[in-house]
């Protein structure tokens, strides 16, 4: 079949049509994209600079981090200054390339955060065989394999998307370029394209979230023979992960399982895993963990040491 791409730009309609609510939102989502960028780099620079928590559970938590900021930045400063736009347009090759970014960095996070489940598991169930299990270099290959297994999903979603014809209308019901939304304007049966969608992003965020379950059923159910102060201390970890793993999952279970359809309020359910998460992670790892409140509290101490001793 001959492509016809008649389309070069598309149309972002965004979260809202209303004025005074566009207004409202860049103040709003301004706020939350700061804080995500804020409160994740300090969260990698207080791992970074931190001698104590050179733990694996750390090492990926700092990666998360940096995930969750370029995940949010690949789509939210976009949405922001369309929301003082009266156009919001964006190029085909812009939106490509934001699909990718997208699928990139929300796979590579869906990827980390089963790994950060695995580091749990291996902690709580099999503790004598833990400093063998996950050595540097193994967490480093983990790692890898995160990133190069969100390229390959990524890849294909990319690859899915621009095979379709684009040659009428070119309104994205969306506050980013998606496959699902993409799907709906190309002009051509995008049937065998939908399965490939569901069987990629949906198999995948489903199957990872079927595993976390199982693997904090089996951890729950190992910490009966622990002592009081150990499952306090387990609970404690696995409860932000658990945490996190719900608000994350559940709301991209829920967009990509399904075929493409024209649901409104796909764009809502968008804003938990693109923009609450990122923000939330932060404060749920931070919170009930004493060694990051501890290193996070040095680190302040350091930076005000050093500010006045440049002062004086």
């Amino acid at each position: 079949m001959e492509h016809i791409n008649n389309v070069t730009e598309f149309v972002l309609l965004g979260l809202s049509q209303n004025q005074k609510l566009q207004e409202m939102f860049f103040v709003l989502f301004l706020f939350f994209y700061l804080a995500i960028v804020l409160g994740n780099l300090l969260i990698v620079f207080t791992i970074i600079s931190s001698q104590r928590l050179s733990s694996p559970m750390y090492f990926f938590l700092s990666y998360l981090s940096f995930v969750d900021v370029c995940y949010s930045s690949v789509m939210v400063p976009k949405m922001i200054a369309d929301f003082l736009t009266e156009e919001k347009i964006i190029s085909f090759i812009g939106c490509i390339a934001q699909l990718f970014g997208v699928h990139f960095f929300g796979c590579t996070e869906i990827f980390i955060l089963t790994v950060m489940a695995y580091d749990r598991y291996a902690a709580i169930c099999k503790p004598l065989h833990y400093t063998t299990l996950m050595t540097r270099h193994m967490c480093g290959q983990m790692v890898v394999a995160c990133w190069l297994g969100g390229f390959v999903h990524s890849i294909i979603q990319t690859l899915v998307t621009t095979q379709l014809p684009f040659c009428g209308p070119n309104e994205i019901d969306h506050y980013f370029c998606d496959v699902h939304p993409l799907l709906q304007l190309a002009c051509a049966d995008t049937y065998v394209a939908g399965i490939a969608v569901v069987a990629n992003s949906g198999m995948i965020a489903l199957g990872s979230f079927l595993l976390l379950v199982t693997s904090y059923v089996v951890i729950l159910n190992s910490l009966r023979t622990h002592s009081s102060e150990g499952r306090r201390k387990a609970l404690s970890t696995c409860s932000s992960h658990i945490a996190v793993v719900i608000l994350f999952f559940g709301p991209c279970t829920f967009t990509y399982i399904r075929p493409s359809s024209h649901l409104s309020e796909d764009k809502m359910v968008a804003v938990f895993y693109t923009v609450i998460t990122p923000m939330l992670n932060p404060l749920i790892y931070t919170l009930r963990n004493e060694e990051m409140k501890g290193a996070i509290r040095k680190l302040w101490s350091r930076i005000k040491m050093s500010d006045g001793g440049s002062k004086g």
